[in-house]
């Protein structure tokens, strides 16, 4: 049970959070978006993703946690300090979802490298496995995006997969530096046309189309970011579909 086509979920979105502590967690809208577009309803497959904070085993126990009880039956690739998988290409085609989880872009994306994993998750996304995640696991998959990889300030990151090949900008609405410096690496020309989420929404990618934007709740929004010939940035909120 695959997508119809190659699909990507790129979000600001995350788990619905439990009262016992910012790892009391239970899957979200999200991923039960995630996985109709993978056309699996029943018992979906989904694997976590975890390497944008180095694999760490207390966030993995808890995403088991969180998916414990539920119709989904997940799995976990780590790559630190080695691979928990023999067989990783076999284990990601036979997905349904992937899920990435958030943490440093360029830490990622070089650990994928290092490892041939963007070679094999590639081949599963054109397979019709959903490539899905959020914050870092959101901008990956594009050309780039603003990042706090480096520091606290903010920077640009054009070190993306660029499957897709547009700029992405997450939380959005969350964190004060993250409209404003979209802005300006999109105007000095670090980074090209793209889109960007609020906490709480997604961008849906039919093939590297843009097909549409969900939100979890009622407030989130998307938005295409587009440079003019004088370097101004136009920011158009798009039609955003809130989730069941």
């Amino acid at each position: 049970m695959t997508a119809d086509v190659p699909t990507i979920l790129a979000t600001s979105a995350f788990f619905r959070r439990g009262s016992h502590g910012p790892m009391s967690l239970r899957p979200g809208a999200i991923h039960y978006f995630a996985a109709e577009l993978a056309n699996a309803r029943k018992a979906p497959k989904i694997c976590v993703l975890t390497q944008a904070t180095g694999d760490p085993e207390s966030r993995i126990g808890a995403f088991y946690a969180a998916f414990a009880g539920s119709e989904f039956t997940m799995s976990h690739l780590q790559l630190f300090p080695m691979p928990n998988i023999e067989d990783i290409r076999a284990h990601i085609l036979a997905q349904d979802i992937i899920w990435v989880d958030g943490g440093s872009v360029a830490n990622l994306c070089a650990v994928w490298r290092v490892h041939g994993l963007d070679e094999i998750l590639h081949e599963a996304w054109q397979a019709g496995v959903v490539m899905s995640g959020v914050s870092a696991g959101s901008i990956c998959w594009h050309a780039g995006g603003s990042t706090d990889s480096y520091g606290l300030e903010l920077r640009g990151f054009t070190e993306g997969l660029g499957w897709l090949p547009y700029s992405n900008g997450v939380h959005y609405d969350a964190e004060e530096q993250r409209r404003p410096k979209m802005h300006e690496l999109i105007s000095d020309g670090t980074l090209g046309d793209g889109y960007a989420t609020d906490d709480g929404a997604g961008l849906v990618y039919r093939g590297t189309t843009l097909a549409e934007v969900v939100a979890d709740r009622e407030g989130p929004l998307g938005y295409e970011l587009r440079r003019a010939a004088d370097g101004s940035v136009t920011e158009t909120a798009l039609p955003t579909r809130v989730l069941p």
